[in-house]
C-alpha cells in the first residue's frame, strides 16, 4: 500500500513527485521569460565578473553596531546572503571583503564562507582594492563591488559592476549600476549573487540540484 510521500500515484492530494515537477516547471517558465532592457544591461556587465567584493556594515549587515555592557561587539549576518556567496563561488567567482573597520566577527564570517580576500581596518578602500586585484591578476571591469556610503564612492566608480543596497545613501545610489530592492543585512547581497549566477548561465542547473 503506497501513500503520497512514496509514489507519484494519482489521488486527492498531489504527491511529492507531482509537487517537485510543478516546481521544476515554474523554474523552466521563469528562465524562459525575456529580461527587460535594464536587466540585459546588468547581465552584460555581470558576465565578465570574476571577483565579488563586499563592504560589511550596511551591506552584509544592517549597519547596526551592537555592544554588550562588557563592550563585546555583536553583528547579525543573513543566511540567504551566505548561500548566495556559496553559489557565486560555485561559478568560479572569488569573494572578498573590504571594510574600514576591524572585527573578529567579520574575520570569522569570512572564514566560514571561505572568502579569498579579507581587508579590514584600512582607511583607503581603493588602495586595498588595487592590492587585491593585483594578487588576483584581474582588471577592474572583472570586479563587482557593493557598498553603501560615501567611503565606497571612489571604489564603486572604478569597478565593472557597482552595486548598493536599498539603504545606501543617495550619492551612492546615483553612481551604481544596480540598486537592490532589499536593504543590507536583509538579503541585498543575495540579490547581487543571483544576478551573477544568472549572468554565468548556471542558475537553472544550480537550482535543479536543490530540487532533487
Amino acid at each position: 500500500m503506497s501513500d503520497s510521500t512514496s509514489s507519484c500515484s494519482n489521488g486527492s492530494h498531489p504527491s511529492d513527485c507531482e509537487i517537485l515537477e510543478g516546481y521544476r516547471t515554474r523554474v523552466r517558465e521563469r528562465m524562459q521569460e525575456k529580461p527587460s532592457d535594464e536587466e540585459r544591461l546588468l547581465l552584460a556587465k555581470a558576465e565578465p565578473i570574476r571577483l565579488l567584493l563586499l563592504d560589511v556594515d550596511g551591506v552584509l549587515t544592517d549597519g547596526s553596531l551592537l555592544y554588550t555592557e562588557d563592550g563585546i561587539e555583536a553583528k547579525a549576518f543573513n543566511t540567504q546572503d551566505g548561500l548566495g556567496i556559496r553559489l557565486v563561488q560555485r561559478c568560479k567567482i572569488d569573494v572578498g571583503i573590504i571594510t574600514a573597520r576591524s572585527s573578529n566577527l567579520v574575520q570569522r564570517r569570512a572564514e566560514e564562507l571561505t572568502m579569498k580576500y579579507i581587508s579590514q581596518g584600512g582607511g583607503n578602500k581603493y588602495e586595498a582594492f588595487k592590492t587585491i586585484i593585483a594578487q588576483a591578476g584581474l582588471k577592474p571591469y572583472q570586479v563587482c563591488y557593493m557598498g553603501d556610503d560615501w567611503i565606497d564612492l571612489g571604489l564603486l566608480s572604478r569597478v565593472g559592476l557597482a552595486a548598493c543596497p536599498a539603504n545606501a545613501v543617495s550619492e551612492v545610489k546615483g553612481i551604481c549600476h544596480m540598486v537592490t530592492d532589499r536593504s543590507g543585512g536583509f538579503g541585498a547581497v543575495r540579490q547581487v549573487c543571483d544576478l551573477l549566477v544568472r549572468a554565468k548561465g548556471v542558475q537553472d542547473s544550480l537550482l535543479q540540484e536543490f530540487l532533487c
